[in-house]
């Protein structure tokens, strides 16, 4: 279907889906099975000018927003899902300082990220804190004209690869959601530390590790936004960040409609292809109206937020609770079509049908996309009748 893409954004979508096809595609498999970051193809990015889509031009970006980073998020994704967190995860490790940060901080960070300089990564998740971030047990205490943090965060994207860290951690422990504020470490800095680089089941290419800050000292100057802060720039963060789950399944299952359209008109049974036969043709048609409706809720609410709507949580969650249950069909559906063929590795489909798992999972589990959704409604029913 066509969309509202101006000229521009066209432009953004036919370059990353060069770079998919030329540059992920063909190395995709490679990546997954000897779990290599990938360094070089988001260098190649970078130099295309993609790692900035979302940042104003006084920042080395692009100017654009949540629809321009979408769109090359679904991009990457049709080819390979570990690469496109790998480059959604620096917009997400970058969005903190974009909405909390002093210009003078913007302007010394946001152009090295623009320019593929620095990676970041988000340090929100502990191991008592997962879809109950105040859980959070990272401590940062002034001391003079430094901070100091001590803890660990788990299941960090980018870890042990990224050049900056944005950090939720509690600098007030007796001011509950008032006391969490979100502060930037550079991996240089004192007290930093990475464990082993985790064994996933999907996303294999991307860096996963804890982060762990023991007596870790950076900058007073450091903190973003007033100490306090860090729950609603979490927030913040977040919604976004799940639009951007949003567009990785809209692609992931985009490619896995395509791989399955593709195989089934080649595979012969009983004489003919099996693209004939109605039980088949009934799957592919369902992957392709889910694939296209997660398409256009993912892509209204990214221009909704580019307008600058104030509230859009509800939508931003339902943009990644359906487009990742679209995702995660349509990976086993393709898996059906391919049939034994579809259960070996050396057949792309088995590898989607593993990465799409973790679109249901992360940056909120779906339940809990459901729960912020029904809540939205509640609130929106009580108002209406107030």
């Amino acid at each position: 279907m066509e969309y509202f893409f101006t000229e521009e954004q066209q432009e953004i979508q036919n370059l990353a889906r060069r770079i998919a096809e030329s540059e992920v595609r063909p190395v995709a498999a490679a990546l997954d099975e000897e779990e290599e970051f990938p360094r070089r193809i988001l260098e190649h990015l970078a130099k295309s000018g993609l790692l900035g889509v979302y940042l104003a031009e006084e920042y080395g970006g692009f100017g654009g927003g949540m629809t321009e980073l979408s769109i090359v998020t679904e991009e990457l994704s049709k080819a390979c899902l570990g690469v496109s967190t790998s480059y959604a995860a620096n917009a997400l490790g970058a969005f903190p300082l974009l909405f909390s940060g002093t210009e003078e901080q913007k302007k010394r960070y946001l152009p090295p990220i623009a320019a593929g300089e620095h990676l970041t990564a988000f340090c929100l998740t502990e191991a008592e804190a997962g879809s109950d971030a105040m859980a959070i047990r990272t401590t940062a205490a002034r001391d003079g004209d430094e901070w100091v943090l001590n803890g660990c965060k788990q299941w960090i994207t980018n870890s042990g690869e990224a050049d900056l860290y944005t950090v939720i951690a509690v600098t007030d422990k007796t001011r509950g959601a008032r006391g969490i504020s979100a502060l930037l470490v550079e991996a240089e800095s004192p007290g930093l530390s990475f464990g082993a680089k985790e064994k996933k089941l999907g996303i294999r290419c991307s860096s996963t590790r804890e982060v762990i800050f023991e007596d870790c000292r950076i900058p007073a100057e450091n903190i973003l936004g007033r100490p306090g802060t860090g729950l609603l720039t979490t927030v913040r963060t977040l919604d976004r960040a799940r639009v951007g789950v949003g567009a990785q399944a809209v692609g992931l299952a985009q490619g896995a409609l395509d791989h399955a359209v593709g195989y089934a008109r080649t595979r012969r049974q009983f004489g003919q292809p099996i693209a004939a036969f109605q039980a088949v043709q009934h799957m592919l048609a369902d992957m392709a109206i889910e694939t296209e409706a997660a398409r256009a809720l993912v892509y209204i609410t990214c221009l909704n937020i580019d307008r600058g709507v104030r509230s859009f949580a509800k939508e931003a969650a339902m943009s990644k609770c359906f487009a990742s249950d679209v995702a995660m069909r349509a990976a086993i559906n393709a898996v059906q079509v391919f049939g034994g063929y579809g259960f070996m590795r050396e057949y792309p489909v088995e590898k989607l049908m593993r990465d799409a798992k973790i679109l249901q999972i992360y940056e909120g589990t779906n339940e809990i996309q459901r729960n912020t959704i029904a809540l939205a409604l509640i609130k929106e029913a009580a108002r209406h009748e107030g």
